[in-house]
């Protein structure tokens, strides 16, 4: 399917999350561990926040690991809150308009699974995309619509309800049409200050999806570590597969749950899809 990371914290370039690490986001390109496939080859895309309003984003159709723009660009941005996908098309095409992560206003999205036989549901899912949200969406992927189903139903004002309010209706759509297991999904999102993260499957077996220890805590494990030094005490890492090898420094993220990295304490709660009344 796809491999994505998200990072909220303490600025850092770019490098140091998609190059530097042990089994980076660009290693992972060609020799993912945990996904449905090795290689993950389809294209890519970045979204940062920083000065503008708005989040910046660069994709591209090129695989990642050979991808020179992306290369000297990691070296020079600089963020606290950065969204990274390498795709493995599920049968769309393979086009800029189609990398993740998706953008409308502050909000970015991505996603890693499908929308199982999409192209039989495809009509209905749209239809029930808001008016004036429905020229917004640039690509032909399940994913796109999926942000712009969960849009509609209310994420600018509660991403968990809206998540789970989209997925249940994606469910009982598939349902209808005679799909037994209609989603598959690890999603991120975030409105630039806030990063939520979701683990769900219809069939109970989702994608694999990794939150980092709390900084203070493996701070006190590895003291040496000059890294974990210059990172504050509320930065966190959600990713498809850990980025290295340290001992402690990755917990999965339960079956069906959803996670919020926000200012102050996080959470991890149970994700339940909300079926249309």
């Amino acid at each position: 399917m796809c491999r994505w990371l998200a990072y909220s914290g303490t600025p850092v370039l770019l490098e140091d999350l998609l190059y530097k690490p042990k089994h980076s986001l660009i290693d992972q390109s060609l020799h993912s561990r945990l996904g449905a496939e090795t290689t993950n080859g389809d294209g890519f895309g970045v979204g940062w926040y920083g000065e503008s309003e708005t989040p910046g984003t660069f994709k591209s159709i090129e695989p990642a690991w050979n991808d020179w723009n992306l290369r000297d660009l990691a070296g020079h941005i600089r963020s606290g809150l950065v969204f990274a996908h390498i795709r493995a098309s599920s049968g769309s095409a393979i086009q800029q308009t189609n990398c993740h992560p998706f953008r409308h206003g502050r909000w970015l999205w991505m996603h890693n699974g499908l929308i199982s036989e999409f192209r039989k549901v495809k009509r209905d899912l749209v239809l029930e995309v808001d008016p004036e949200l429905y020229p917004a969406i640039d690509g032909s992927t399940d994913s796109e619509v999926f942000f712009f189903l969960a849009m509609t139903l209310g994420l600018e004002d509660d991403p968990p309800g809206a998540v789970e309010r989209a997925v249940g209706l994606i469910e009982h759509v598939g349902h209808r049409n005679g799909i037994e297991h209609p989603i598959q999904m690890t999603v991120a999102t975030s409105d630039g200050e806030s990063l939520w993260a979701f683990r769900y499957s219809s069939e109970g077996k989702s994608r694999s999806l990794f939150y980092s220890t709390a900084v203070h805590t493996l701070r006190a494990q590895y003291p040496d570590n000059p890294m974990l030094h210059d990172l504050s005490d509320e930065t966190r890492l959600v990713v498809s597969e850990p980025l290295g090898d340290l001992a402690g420094a990755w917990n999965e993220v339960p079956e069906a749950s959803y996670g919020v990295i926000q200012k102050g304490q996080d959470e991890l709660k149970p994700f339940t899809p909300r079926p249309p009344a």
